[in-house]
Parts: structure tokens; C-alpha cells; sequence
């Protein structure tokens, strides 16, 4: 991944065996630097347009309040089948809170997921692009969510970016580890599918360029994402 996380187009780091989603950062932050201010239930966040990186479907960015409490379930219905993982608005109100917004419009319907990586040190699904991994996103960015203490067992879903700061739409699953700093918002996990992503992992990784970080060899499609409350 170009330093995406897209799961790194854990770039630098993995350069060769990382995605670029989960790009390879050197030093992660230490302290968060959004969202901006709590007022109550709600926090202020900021979507901030992309010019350079126009929406590749149309899509309105979020309001610029999130709230703080509540879960929310999400289904992808994949060709592979259902995998289900519930956000927590507490650990990460602005990323949830955009993630419903692109779920509620649609934007990960009839989609793939173009990255995925099996290596040693990092072994993850990457998803949230429409053209192919670390293009076509919604337009806008907006800041990480972090404490700085942040790990990543399997089932973690977590924000893939190009470095802080820069979440869009570009997602990960860690399907079984990933040894990585803690530079990539955590905002699910998941509660059924772990075996959909398994299956997945089993069918392989194209060999060119890297057998161990690319395109699955069987295409992994989103046929729709639901979100319930």
C-alpha cells in the first residue's frame, strides 16, 4: 500500500510484504490529534476535502458531529460470505461515524477487496477502495483516532491511510496477525466471519508482483455492506 493502510501500504516498512494501506511508519504518534472537542454526547470532526483525490463514487462527507456512545453492527455480504464486526462509537466516534456514513450510501456496495497480505509480520484483508488498492476513495480525509497503545490481534478491523492524518475510506481486517505500530485507528472487531476470512487466506495471493503482500488470487467482492444499530 502507498502509505495508505491501506494497510500500510505499510509501506515503508513492508515495502515488500506490507500493504500499502497499512503503510510502514517509522514513528507512530503519540497522542491523538482529533477529535477536536467534546461537547457532551458528541465530538466535533473534520472531513477535509481532497481535490487531488476526487470521490470515485458520489458521496456527501459526514456531518462534523459524531457521537460518543453506542455500538453499531456491519454485515459485508462478500462472495465468500457474511463477515460481521461491531464498531465501538466510544473508541473512535469520528471513523465510526464515517463508516456508517458510506455504508448508509452505499459506497462499499459492489466492491472489492484488492489487497491482501501473508507474510510473517503482517497478515491482513485490506477493502475501501473502488478502483483498485490505494486508489479511488470518497474525496476527503479526515484525523486518526489513537492513544498510541493501540495493537492489532486478529479480528481487528482498523483504518488503513498514507500516513496521519489522511483515513478515508480504506479499511483492514487482520486475519490472523499483525505486528505493526500503533498508527492505524481501531474502530471494530469482528464477531462472525473469521472463518469467511480464513477461507480467503487460503485461496491465496497472486505471485507478481509478491507472493506474500497483492492481489487475492480469487476475487474478494462486497456485494453490500448493512449497518444496524
Amino acid at each position: 500500500m502507498k502509505t495508505r493502510l491501506a494497510v500500510p501500504a505499510l509501506a515503508a516498512v513492508l515495502v515488500a510484504t506490507l500493504p500499502s494501506g497499512v503503510a510502514a511508519h517509522a514513528d507512530a504518534p503519540s497522542a491523538p490529534p482529533a477529535p477536536s472537542q467534546s461537547q457532551g454526547s458528541k465530538v466535533d470532526c473534520e472531513f477535509v476535502p481532497t481535490p487531488e483525490n476526487p470521490a470515485a463514487k458520489p458521496v456527501r462527507p459526514p456531518r462534523d458531529r459524531a457521537k460518543t456512545r453506542g455500538t453499531i453492527e456491519i454485515t459485508l455480504r462478500t462472495n465468500f460470505g457474511e463477515i460481521e464486526f461491531l464498531m465501538d462509537r466510544k473508541a473512535a466516534p469520528c471513523t465510526v461515524h464515517n463508516f456508517l456514513s458510506l455504508t448508509r450510501q452505499k459506497f462499499f456496495n459492489d466492491t472489492r477487496c484488492w489487497r491482501l497480505t501473508n507474510s510473517p509480520r503482517l497478515g491482513v484483508l485490506q477493502c475501501g477502495d473502488i478502483y483498485r488498492a490505494e486508489e479511488g476513495g470518497p474525496g476527503y480525509k479526515f484525523a486518526d483516532e489513537l492513544t498510541g497503545k493501540e495493537t492489532y490481534p486478529r479480528g481487528t478491523v482498523a483504518m488503513g491511510n498514507w500516513g496521519p492524518d489522511t483515513n478515508s475510506s480504506q479499511f483492514f481486517f487482520v486475519h490472523s496477525h499483525a505486528n505493526i505500530p500503533p498508527a492505524y485507528t481501531v474502530f471494530g472487531k469482528v464477531t462472525k466471519g473469521l472463518d469467511v476470512l480464513d477461507k480467503i487466506v487460503a485461496g491465496g495471493i497472486k505471485p507478481e508482483p509478491n507472493p506474500q503482500d497483492g492481489e487475492p488470487t480469487q476475487p474478494v467482492r462486497i456485494h453490500r455492506a448493512l449497518a444496524r444499530h
